[in-house]
Order: C-alpha cells, then structure tokens, then sequence
C-alpha cells in the first residue's frame, strides 16, 4: 500500500509545529493506520510525546531524523514528518522527497505574517510545489474568534489569495495531553469533540492526496 507522507513545517519556530504533527501522527494511528512519526527537530519534541504515550493508546512508531533520514518500517502507511524549528528553504528540498502534502502552520501573529510570507515565496521556487506536485496546506493555528490578532490573519490571508485549509482554536487541551503523550483524538470527551471538529478539513485534504 502507497504511504502517505506529511511534512509540517515553517521557517518560523514556536507556530505549533510539533502540536500539529503530533496530533496528525495520533488521529491516523487511531484510523488504522500503520504511522511513523519522524523528528527532525534537535529538541526531540515528538520523541518525547511519543515516549510518554500509553502503551493503551493507538500505536504510533517514532524515529529519529535530527542527524539522517533511515529507512522506514515496510508497513508503513502514514508518515508524518516534524520539521526542525525555522526550516529553511533547502531543508525542505532535502525532506521534501516523495512527500504528498506540507502542513504550514500561522499563528495570528504579525511575526509570522512577515516570517510565512516570506516561506511561501521560497517554497513556491521548489520545482515540485511550483509545479503543483506537492500540495501545501496552510492552518490558521491558536485562533480566538472575534480577536484583532485573528481578524488581522484573516486580512493577511486575503491579501496572500491563501485560503486555510483549517483553524485550529487557542485550548490548553493540547498542551494537557501532550505531557501525557495524548491528543485530541485519543480522547472522547464531548469537550475534546469539539475541538477536534477544527481538524476535519485538514484530515481531509491529506486523505485526498492518497
């Protein structure tokens, strides 16, 4: 079976990168999926959420890429990729391999505004993203409805002509279950429901690239 791979990255460290991979690599676990979570990033954020994992919780098999990419698991059928904290433009040529999707996250910040746009213009000089062989997502992440910071990322948005694929609300629910090795989809409370409402249009447009 053809693995699906998901590379999340921004040239703008603290965006939530390791949130949205980590959540990624647990709601495809928990479809059945065989996923390997793959850290590129020195601080091991995803290494350390996966050591702290139940054994109970669906699987989800973690490598280390900070130094080398190894090979994969042959029954691997979802790849989520983390990648190091301000990926530059030919980390992601490096990684960008057979990936089918890159994850951009935004937070509603006007450092990232000016950090995102910039990483936009660089990945559309990447011969498969400009040629549209590799599909960009781009998430609105931490997002408060009816704040200035978010109507100003939705301005910067409209500017751009980018439309996110998805908004992911602010909720210290990530960080809770990301000390446990949690996420939103091992849970089933109707409050964590509701958040993970925010990722449905995400987990689409990735299982459309299959």
């Amino acid at each position: 079976m053809t693995t699906v791979s998901v590379l999340v990255a921004n040239a703008k460290g603290g965006c939530g990168k390791t949130t949205v991979a980590t959540n990624l690599a647990a709601a495809s676990a928990r479809a059945g999926w065989a996923t390997v979570l793959a850290d590129c990033d020195r601080q091991k954020s995803s290494l350390a959420w996966a050591q702290r994992r139940p054994e109970d919780a669906a699987p989800v098999t973690v490598v280390d890429w900070v130094k080398s990419v190894t090979r994969l698991p042959k029954a691997t059928q979802r790849l989520i990729i983390d990648a190091p904290a301000g990926v530059r433009r030919k980390q992601v040529e490096e990684l960008i391999g057979d990936v089918d999707v890159i994850v951009l996250p935004v937070l509603p910040s006007l450092f990232d505004e000016t950090t995102t746009r910039r990483f936009l213009g660089q990945l559309d000089k990447i011969k498969p993203i400009r040629k549209n062989k590799r599909a960009v997502a781009v998430v609105a992440n931490r997002v408060r409805a009816r704040t200035l910071a978010t109507q100003r990322l939705e301005s910067f948005f409209d500017e751009l002509g980018v439309r996110p694929v998805a908004r992911l609300r602010e909720t210290q629910t990530y960080a809770q279950l990301a000390a446990e090795g949690l996420s939103l989809f091992d849970l089933d409370t109707q409050r964590v429901r509701g958040y993970r409402e925010d990722w449905a249009s995400l987990l689409q447009f990735i299982g459309d690239q299959a």
